[in-house]
């Protein structure tokens, strides 16, 4: 484009150079040539003025983006807050958008929703994984233990036994117990008769004390059958009315509390409780990545569900879609009002740290090309205002 501009100036040039002293038609030419050429060379000079100075003459007002590009900078960082980033902008903008339609229309289609669900899936697996033993144990160490020390742990305990009394749920753990015992009993009877063996006088005949501890044996076995069995068992009742008495020591006995905080304290103390916490979680999470890496497993067609029912409710209620609307509107204005300055201060960041010929450089690369028209234009308009002014002189004279 500086090729046709200087083509152009060139061309009024020879014009006006062949048409000198002419008369008649060619000097309306001669008088349009003289004016093109000054056209275009006003015009070159103003669009060369923004960029550098015109032939390296450091005339005033000239290489204005060089010398005042931070101030443009910080022009155009005002501008942008000002026009762009105001409240009003943002809410109509948003609104006219319809954001919580078209993610109802997006989420509707299945490969959308699995596509949603992947990258999730993805992300939680990789984080799962980037969390080392060492964190786990700072996390039990520092936050945990600490808070766990606070806390009275009586009430806590307290109340869930309560709960789970009333619920009957320690039914199942107490038919658990019962079958792993009686199983162990059938399975072991010397170790128990041992057992029994070693509270046996010392003058005891072996013979009355096998006869002895295995009867004892035998009539263990019975009654935790009996106990496993019989849903009404005393035993059953007695132990309901212990657990229930301990709940309420808990609850209410200052003894039993203080009880229950050493013991908390000496169960803190041991070592054991960060190695745990360490399997504990490693557990967890090797379960956790398993099924979200497995695309047909549970969790990841659960979140396609949800997804899916969230989809339809928001397509089909105007008042969720409406209320979303008003949180994404809320949360841009929030974000702009707190982070606004920082966004546009990039602008003059960027700007500041450019050279002042850089600068230049890429502002006229982008819009150089524009400006080249100014100078054709100025070259053609400047032609037809000379021969407008020689035809209006020829007139008057």
């Amino acid at each position: 484009m500086r090729a046709v501009a200087l083509g152009l100036l060139l061309a009024a040039a020879a014009v006006y150079a062949v048409t000198l002293h002419d008369d008649g038609f060619w000097g309306y030419v001669n008088a349009g040539a003289e004016a093109s050429m000054v056209g275009a060379i006003a015009d070159w000079f103003a669009v060369t003025a923004l960029f550098r100075h015109p032939l390296g003459l450091p005339v005033p007002h000239t290489a204005l983006i060089p010398r005042r590009k931070d101030e443009l900078g910080r022009g155009l960082e005002e501008f942008v807050g000002e026009n762009f980033l105001q409240e009003s902008v943002i809410r109509e903008r948003l609104a006219a958008v319809e954001v919580s339609q078209r993610v109802a229309e997006w989420l509707a289609e299945e490969a959308h929703r699995r596509r949603v669900v992947d990258e999730v899936v993805a992300v939680a697996a990789i984080a799962l994984q980037r969390v080392r033993d060492e964190h786990v144990a700072s996390l039990v160490t520092d936050a945990l233990v600490p808070r766990f020390r606070e806390e009275p742990i009586a009430p806590l305990l307290g109340g869930l036994l309560d709960e789970a009394l009333r619920d009957d749920l320690h039914h199942g753990l107490v038919d658990l117990a019962l079958a792993e015992l009686a199983e162990w009993l059938r399975l072991n009877p010397t170790t128990v008769q041992e057992v029994i063996g070693e509270r046996a006088p010392w003058w005891s005949p072996d013979s009355v004390n096998h006869r002895v501890t295995s009867w004892v044996h035998q009539e263990m076995v019975r009654w935790v059958d009996d106990i496993r069995d019989q849903p009404g068992h005393r035993a059953r009742s007695a132990l309901d009315t212990l657990l229930r008495q301990l709940a309420e020591d808990l609850l209410g006995d200052a003894s039993t509390q203080e009880r229950a905080e050493r013991f908390k304290e000496r169960l803190l103390d041991h070592p054991a409780v960060i190695s745990s916490g360490i399997s504990l979680w490693n557990a967890l999470r090797r379960a956790l990545v398993a099924s979200l890496r497995d695309a047909e497993g549970a969790v990841p067609q659960r979140l396609r569900d949800e997804l899916e029912r969230f989809a339809v409710r928001l397509r089909a209620e105007s008042q969720l879609r409406d209320r979303i609307d008003t949180m994404v509107a809320d949360a841009a204005v929030f974000a702009v009002d707190r982070y606004g300055h920082e966004v546009t201060s990039v602008i003059t960041h960027t700007i500041e740290q450019w050279d002042g010929r850089e600068a230049a450089e890429r502002i006229e690369l982008h819009v150089g090309r524009d400006l080249q028209f100014v100078r054709i234009n100025g070259t053609i308009v400047g032609g037809l205002v000379g021969v407008t002014i020689h035809a209006i002189a020829e007139l008057v004279g």
